[in-house]
């Protein structure tokens, strides 16, 4: 009988939970040692879809402190992380680097290209040349693989497949008809602002202002999901049956599924939308990422930094733009299941 694999699942933001849920849900039966960093809402969705994990490491509002906070953490792996015959991480260099230190083959998902197409990202090139250094890279076909070979990643160590990395937890997931109650209103938008802080991004100021503003004049009720740098202060003068700011985390996919429509200054949540075939506007300051440009390009993300632009997108939604579907996630997860399956026996047969 074949020996069971193990594999550790380092979880560092918060779509990664429902990613390795589903995932590692999909997959043959294989045992799992999760660890987590503590940044934003990542702890308590982990504890959310029913993982048994460790806390390693935290994330950190100041700027400065965060570059310094992922060597510390890398180190505290490097001591801490269980041993596994695999890890399995995503948009990741932490787990990647303690992994290739402990002798453990890694397994990384990434969609992240950002610097195919911004200039002068200097800490994001460090990040893909420590990505480049996984044991596999899984990427989304839209992913310029550039990024990761000139750093010296083996082109046969690239897998892509044909989707989005949203479509492997979206294929799971189960609406609840009741998750509405926990909110102040039945119909609303959902708006997440922009990581100003980061590095990626050149924008000195924020459209969700005038975007709640816009959306409150025209009687939309908007849920409101502050990043927690300095942002959550735009919701100040609304009441809550207006733009409600939830005290503690939801289910960012019931909210995305409910909702008439996702705006975001980011990337992950307009994708999940989309792929659930709901309306997602994208108010990215600087040049989308690969996988954003196809949505863009195939209608399935509206994007625009102009806020008359993105009013009269909403306001000419019908109900059929708002009816959800997975079916397509559900053939993709299938694909890229099989892709990690294999690397992972592979990985085990080595050990």
């Amino acid at each position: 009988m074949a020996r069971q694999p193990k594999a550790w699942v380092d979880l560092v933001s918060p779509s990664h939970p429902f990613f390795f849920r589903s995932l590692t849900e999909s997959l043959p039966p294989l045992k799992t040692e999760v660890t987590v960093r503590e940044k934003t809402e990542t702890v308590g969705l982990a504890e959310e879809v029913g993982f048994d994990f460790t806390r390693l490491g935290r994330d950190f509002d100041n700027t400065l402190l965060r570059k310094f906070g992922i060597p510390l953490r890398t180190l505290q792996l490097v001591a801490q992380a269980p041993s596994a015959d695999v890890s399995l991480s995503s948009r990741n260099a932490m787990c990647i680097l303690a992994s290739k230190v402990r002798g453990i083959p890694s397994i990384h998902f990434t969609d992240n290209d950002i610097t195919a197409h911004v200039d002068g990202l200097e800490y994001e090139e460090l990040y893909n040349r420590l990505e480049a250094q996984a044991t596999y890279n899984i990427v989304p076909s839209a992913f310029d693989t550039k990024e990761l070979t000139k750093w010296g990643a083996d082109s046969e160590q690239i897998i892509t497949y044909d989707g989005y990395k949203e479509d492997i937890y979206i294929a799971n997931f189960e609406p609840d008809s009741s998750f509405t109650d926990k909110l102040p209103f039945e119909e609303y938008i959902v708006v997440r602002p922009e990581a100003l802080d980061a590095a990626y991004v050149d924008s000195e100021f924020s459209l969700v202002p005038q975007l709640l503003q816009h959306l409150v004049e025209y009687d939309k009720q908007v849920v409101y999901l502050p990043r927690g740098r300095g942002d959550k202060h735009y919701a100040h003068d609304y009441e809550p049956s207006q733009v409600f700011v939830p005290e503690k985390a939801l289910d960012g996919l019931q909210l995305v599924w409910h909702a008439d429509c996702t705006m975001t200054g980011s990337g992950t949540m307009a994708r999940e939308a989309a792929c659930m075939n709901k309306p997602a506007v994208s108010f990215f300051p600087n040049t989308p990422l690969s996988v954003d440009q196809k949505m863009i390009e195939e209608n399935r993300v509206f994007h625009s930094r102009e806020v008359g632009e993105i009013m009269d997108y909403v306001t000419n939604l019908s109900e059929q733009d708002m009816k959800p579907d997975n079916n397509k996630s559900k053939e993709i997860q299938k694909e890229l299941c099989s892709i990690t399956q294999e690397l992972i026996a592979h990985c085990a047969s080595e050990a």
